[in-house]
Order: structure tokens, then C-alpha cells, then sequence
């Protein structure tokens, strides 16, 4: 395997580098400073579209640099996972890039749903203004009243009446649920629960305005709400839709979900190692620039050790994550398991790892605004959880590396009975 980025994908590369660079990272810490400013916490109903951000959506859609998630020629940039990787690697050093790209979660999972498995009705309806920019999307799946690391766990219903879907449940942690252009939910509840259990789920199209349907809070992570996105909790009380919002069918949630979270996971870890290069870059910086004791801070107490440290975690965390991306492309997501439960479990660790050492370098400015390492620093934290628990992809990985010694096992099995 080669992972050397493609002429493509180079050539993006490059662009999207000036373009941070130049639009990008200037408008950046202004923008977040006048978010904080007038911050509206928990209200969610006062949150605004910041104007600046639209203007650069709009200049990168005139630039080209839109959607290029998507592995369609037409509508994305055509780009295999292994080859958007890199993309996704350099956004991630920047807050605002994904969004100013149109190639931020949940957005980008749920179009890559319509766009693989929904019907022509519901690309005209939703698919097509979610590529434009025109609106914004959320996903509901976790709930608060189960663990929602074992979907089968999931209380929340989604069950044929007639020509009708009756939707109930509570969902949680749905990122994006503030924003004023979040229009639609994809909501995964119980259809059959006498199917196996791979096949009992469903996916289900919803508007944010259909009756029945309550936002009753937004969360904060870590004292903040993330606005004008935010991760809601909303409630669905005799929610009523056409059987057309079914997405492909009843109980075929669980196939979806497996389409969905395999490229999604890899885009996640590459914006962690993106933001895994930024912290390591204001790390040294600040290592070199502040003086203690009559040396530059990196030449105190080991951290040039650290620093070594940290790039070697790093690199490791890039060559797995480009590794699960070229399995994923070659062999799918059910394949690529493994792989990809590896890079969610190290990706976000090694970000945690790299801002908590830059954190500790600056002091008390590092747990300050001043800096955007506090939320990094959130960021790694909250993916930890994000699309399954450590433990669980941990749990995923030994079942997987485990079956390769079924022989044993049963071997063993029989000698001890």
C-alpha cells in the first residue's frame, strides 16, 4: 500500500492550505470571540448564522473546495476515503474549516446516507439543499434513560401504523440540534422487536417541525454549548410521517449504521490528528518563545522528551487511521472493523495526550481563551464517546482478534468439560 497523496488530492491539499491560511484562520479567533460575547447559552432560540462564516462558505463553494467528502464525481469531489484522509487531516486544525467546507458532522454522515441509500424523493427533498448549504441536519440515536453503547438497548420506537410512522422516544448528545438551519433528523428507533437483532432497528427521516417533536434542552461539554450548533435533547411523542421516510426499509438501521460510521470514524480521527499537529505546533512555540530559570521552557524537565513523544504518537495515530481508510476502501466497513475501531480508540487519545502537554506548557494561559487548547482539549475528550465508547471498540477489537484462535478455544472448551 502507497500513501502518498494523489495528484487529487495534493492538488486540494494545497488549496485548502492557502485557504485556511488566508480566509480561514484571520476571521477565526474574532469569530469565537464575538460568540462568547454575546452568548446566549442555553437559549438556543437566540442563536444566530454568523455572517462572516456564511461569506466564507460561499467563497469556498465558488472555489470549489465544497463537499469533498462524498466519493461522487458529480456531486463531492470524487475522492476515495484514503485519498480525502489528508483533506480531513488539514481541516481539523481549524475550528471553523469543516463547516466552511460543508464537510462537517453530522452533516456529512447523513448526506452520505441519502446519497447511498435514499430514494430519489428524499434526495430531491433533503439531500440536495444539505449539499447546497441551505440547511443543516442531525442524527438521533443516543438516549439518556439506556446505554447506548449497546444499540439494542434502544427504548426509543419507530413503528408502522397504517401508511404512517409513529416516532417515540427520547433522544440525546444530538449535535447540531441548535443550529437555525437544522431542518431534518435521521432517527434510529425499534421496529420489530421480535427480529433478530440486526435487523429490529429502523432509520427514519424526520422534520424538525412535525408535530410531537421537542427540543427540551441543549447540553453543554464542558460549560460550553458549542453554539450555534450545539448537542440537544429532543423528545418524540407520537411523531407522525409517511412510510416514505423510511430510509431503504423497516430493520434495516443496523446496515445503514455500519455504511455510515466507517467512513465518518475516519474523518473524525484525521480532524484529530489535525488538531493533534495544531496543539503540538502551539506547544513548541510556546516552548520556544517563553523563558524560565534562564532557558526556553523546552529545554526544561524533559520536554524535549515529550515533544519526541508526542510526534512519534502522533505519526503512529496518521499511518493507522490512513491504513483503516485504504482497508475500508478496499474491503468495506465490515472488513475494516478492527481497523477502525483501532483509530477510534488511539486518534483521540493521542489529541488528549498532545493538549493536555501543551496545556501544562502554558501555564495558566493554557486553561485560559486565550488559546484554543481548552477546546481541543474538549474535543478529544467528548470523541472518546462519540460513536461508541473506548471500551466498547476495545471490546470489538478482542472479539475480532480472538475469533483467530477459535481452534484454541474450543479446544479448550472440550478439555475442560
Amino acid at each position: 500500500m502507497d500513501f502518498t497523496p494523489s495528484p487529487r488530492t495534493q492538488q486540494y491539499l494545497e488549496r485548502i492550505r492557502a485557504f485556511i491560511r488566508d480566509h480561514i484562520l484571520p476571521v477565526e479567533e474574532q469569530h469565537f470571540r464575538e460568540v462568547s460575547a454575546r452568548r446566549h447559552g442555553a437559549d438556543w432560540t437566540q442563536w444566530a448564522v454568523s455572517p462572516a462564516v456564511e461569506a466564507l462558505k460561499a467563497r469556498a463553494r465558488a472555489e470549489g473546495l465544497w463537499n469533498l467528502f462524498l466519493p461522487d464525481a458529480e456531486l463531492g469531489a470524487g475522492l476515495s476515503t484514503v485519498e480525502y484522509a489528508p483533506l480531513a487531516e488539514e481541516m481539523g486544525r481549524s475550528f471553523l474549516a469543516p463547516e466552511v467546507f460543508n464537510c462537517n458532522a453530522p452533516d456529512t454522515g447523513n448526506m452520505e446516507v441519502l446519497w447511498k441509500y435514499g430514494t430519489a424523493e428524499q434526495k430531491e427533498r433533503w439531500l440536495k439543499p444539505l449539499l447546497a448549504g441551505e440547511l443543516r441536519s442531525a442524527f438521533c440515536m443516543t438516549e439518556p434513560d439506556v446505554a447506548s453503547s449497546d444499540a439494542t438497548n434502544m427504548r426509543a420506537t419507530a413503528v408502522v401504523e397504517g401508511d404512517e410512522i409513529v416516532l417515540n422516544g427520547k433522544k440525546w448528545w444530538t449535535t447540531g440540534l441548535g443550529h437555525p438551519k437544522c431542518k431534518v433528523a435521521i432517527f434510529m428507533g425499534l421496529t420489530d422487536p421480535k427480529a433478530d437483532r440486526h435487523h429490529q432497528h429502523s432509520m427514519v427521516l424526520v422534520p424538525l417541525d412535525a408535530p410531537g417533536v421537542s427540543i427540551q434542552r441543549m447540553l453543554p461539554v464542558f460549560g460550553e454549548y458549542d453554539e450555534p450548533y450545539g448537542h440537544g435533547e429532543v423528545w418524540f411523542e407520537n411523531v407522525r410521517v409517511p412510510k416514505a421516510n423510511f430510509i431503504v426499509g423497516p430493520g434495516k438501521g443496523f446496515e445503514i449504521a455500519q455504511g455510515r460510521l466507517g467512513p465518518g470514524r475516519i474523518h473524525h480521527c484525521m480532524r484529530c490528528i489535525g488538531a493533534a499537529e495544531r496543539a503540538l505546533q502551539l506547544l513548541i512555540e510556546r516552548g520556544i518563545a517563553r523563558v524560565a530559570f534562564g532557558k526556553p521552557l523546552v529545554n526544561l524537565g524533559g520536554n524535549r522528551e515529550r515533544i519526541a513523544d508526542l510526534r512519534i504518537a502522533i505519526d503512529q495515530a496518521r499511518l493507522l487511521t490512513l491504513f483503516a481508510a485504504w482497508k475500508l476502501d478496499d474491503v468495506g466497513a465490515l472488513g475494516a472493523l478492527s481497523e477502525i475501531s483501532a483509530i477510534k480508540v488511539v486518534a483521540p487519545n493521542v489529541l488528549q495526550q498532545v493538549v493536555d502537554e501543551a496545556i501544562q506548557i502554558h501555564g495558566g494561559a493554557g486553561v485560559s481563551s486565550d488559546v484554543p487548547l481548552t477546546a481541543l482539549f474538549a474535543q478529544a475528550r467528548a470523541l472518546r464517546l462519540a460513536d461508541g465508547p473506548d471500551a466498547v471498540h476495545r471490546g470489538v477489537i478482542a472479539k475480532l482478534e480472538l475469533s483467530k484462535y477459535h481452534h484454541l478455544m474450543k479446544q479448550h472448551r472440550s478439555q475442560g468439560e
